[in-house]
């Protein structure tokens, strides 16, 4: 990526590298290491960590997701803590991290309760329900939308 990374090559080549619809294939826990592809391009990327954070969440690396989602004190850092922990199946934890994020505009543009959320995936006991699939990657998709606002990269 250049110099400013800006909204639609971000997303132009995410979807080359993974396309939306095989990205977080299961609610909990994670698939496979990312590709040496998808690490080049997030590394790759000029962006703030709250959307590196994202995008290695996409790519199902929990750990590198949440050693910079940890250190971004806003509601939407903490939204990606949250979601980090519902994936990894620390359930509790994730709770505790939506309690910080608040009230955030992009729970009320999803139309969810997240708490709800974080149960019904934690109920799903490792089916990946297609219908809880489809939820988890729209708000993905939202929130980095949002954050990529936030980041003046839209």
């Amino acid at each position: 990526m250049e110099k400013h990374a800006d909204r639609d090559a971000i997303l132009h080549e995410l979807q080359r590298v993974l396309p939306l619809e095989r990205a977080m294939a299961t609610l909990v826990g994670v698939g496979s290491e990312p590709t040496v592809e998808a690490i080049d391009f997030v590394q790759k990327v000029t962006a703030p960590p709250i959307v590196k954070s994202a995008l290695w969440l996409y790519f199902d690396d929990l750990e590198r997701s949440h050693s910079l989602s940890q250190d971004i004190h806003t509601p939407s850092g903490s939204y990606w803590h949250a979601i980090m922990h519902r994936r990894e199946g620390d359930f509790w934890n994730s709770k505790y991290w939506f309690r910080k994020v608040g009230h955030h505009p992009v729970i009320g543009e999803l139309g969810y309760d997240p708490f709800q959320f974080v149960d019904a995936c934690e109920a799903d006991g490792g089916r990946n329900a297609p219908e809880l699939l489809a939820t988890q990657r729209n708000e993905w998709v939202t929130l980095f939308n949002w954050c990529l606002r936030e980041a003046s990269l839209d």
